[in-house]
């Protein structure tokens, strides 16, 4: 990080030593909602961010145009050690008051397929939006700005930063998770949660693409860029979207989906895909039985065509249909819709969407994301143990833990 003296959006000049009623570390989306809360309420908030941009995962989200909440987001759609952890925050902020905000802006949006929306224009719009915000609450600005200790002495911490040391009885922790490292991610939240006695849950990319072990790379390897409507399921996730071949394994928003389960199960077990979703395939093949065409023929009326060939033959149905015993048959039926494939690894943060893991919530209030053990220290948005599926749902937790910290510090 470089240590330059330059402001952010609406920053104050270089202080030294001062005393704030709230610092909040992070100017992402958790970051700047839980700033200009504060500074809304009355509160006299700096915002301090190590890297020269702010709110650049927003930025790059969506396409460029940022999914910034989904319809039907409720805890339902989280994972975490502490499932009903996030039932507060999310219950007392939610998409309809962030919608009520965008708006209010003069924001248009539009929804996509399962309750998401999206920016009409650019999601700049959005961080243009929070900045504003920002402003309104007279929060200032320290970015880039390098915190290099923190220290809590009777009942103020201390941050020591570049232009100059900043104390306040309040610190909130919002600087994300490990995803994105190119754009300033880092461990900082991790380290000053273990600094202060909190557990962290060992973290792990999320929504991530998944690969294949040298066996399967070799067979389905070439089919990058293929895709198909399935059902994948691991765990207590099941997700009815599109599944893509890349050139290292497996994508797509079912893949994402499931992703996040098979690493919060040790990823040890196989994932499991129904290749046929929505068709009865026992019923079809019984129909097929007497069919001279080959089985890969056969599935390719429902199937992209290399991908059918490929996984007949690894199967060991790359002949007619009416030569496959009855037992054949059956075995077919269940791997097709069954198909279970063990992956060899994630593709890592650099191509996650989000972190699964961080903060234990257990040691945080679900009403004011503050720690029980450390009163005026906050954690809210992707460094908690708080992960959303696809679609949406991570940013509307940032809204929602970024608000609750907000109307508490």
């Amino acid at each position: 990080m470089h240590a330059r003296q330059e402001e952010g959006p609406g920053t104050a000049a270089q202080v030294t030593a001062r005393t704030h009623d709230v610092i909040v570390v992070g100017a992402g989306a958790a970051g700047m909602m839980c700033a200009a809360t504060a500074g809304q309420r009355g509160r006299h908030v700096v915002l301090v961010d190590h890297y020269a941009k702010v709110g650049e995962k927003i930025r790059i989200s969506g396409g460029g145009r940022c999914n910034f909440t989904n319809l039907h987001a409720t805890h339902r759609d989280f994972l975490s050690r502490n499932p009903d952890f996030c039932r507060s925050a999310l219950a007392r902020y939610t998409p309809r008051d962030f919608m009520a905000l965008v708006e209010s802006h003069g924001i248009r949006y539009h929804e996509k397929t399962l309750g998401q929306l999206f920016c009409d224009e650019s999601s700049r719009q959005i961080i243009d939006m929070l900045v504003a915000e920002c402003a309104k609450g007279a929060v200032e600005w320290r970015q880039p700005c390098e915190v290099t200790r923190v220290t809590r002495d009777a009942g103020l911490f201390r941050l020591d930063a570049t232009g100059g040391a900043l104390v306040a009885p309040s610190l909130v922790v919002a600087t994300g998770g490990l995803t994105v490292p190119k754009i300033g991610a880092s461990p900082w939240a991790y380290k000053i949660a273990e600094q202060f006695g909190l557990a962290v849950v060992p973290p792990k990319p999320a929504l991530v693409p998944l690969s294949f072990a040298p066996d399967l790379l070799a067979r389905y390897g070439d089919l990058s860029g293929v895709s198909l409507d399935v059902e994948a399921w691991c765990g207590e996730g099941r997700f009815r979207e599109a599944l893509l071949f890349t050139h290292r394994g497996l994508s797509g928003p079912a893949i994402l989906q499931v992703s996040s389960y098979w690493q919060a199960q040790g990823a040890s077990q196989p994932i499991h895909i129904n290749l046929l979703p929505g068709v009865d395939a026992r019923a079809w093949l019984a129909e097929e039985r007497r069919s001279k065409s080959s089985f890969a023929s056969l599935l390719a009326q429902r199937l992209p065509k290399r991908f059918a060939q490929q996984w007949c033959a690894a199967h060991g149905l790359d002949k007619p249909v009416v030569q496959l015993s009855d037992r054949a048959i059956e075995e077919a039926v269940a791997s097709l819709v069954d198909w279970q494939v063990q992956p060899s690894g994630t593709l890592g943060y650099n191509k996650a969407e989000v972190t699964l893991g961080g903060v234990d919530t257990r040691g945080l209030s679900s009403k004011t994301m503050e720690a029980l053990a450390v009163p005026g220290l906050f954690f809210i948005g992707e460094g908690v143990d708080v992960t959303g599926h696809l679609g949406g749902f991570n940013f509307q937790w940032a809204w929602a833990s970024g608000h609750a910290a907000g109307e508490a510090a």
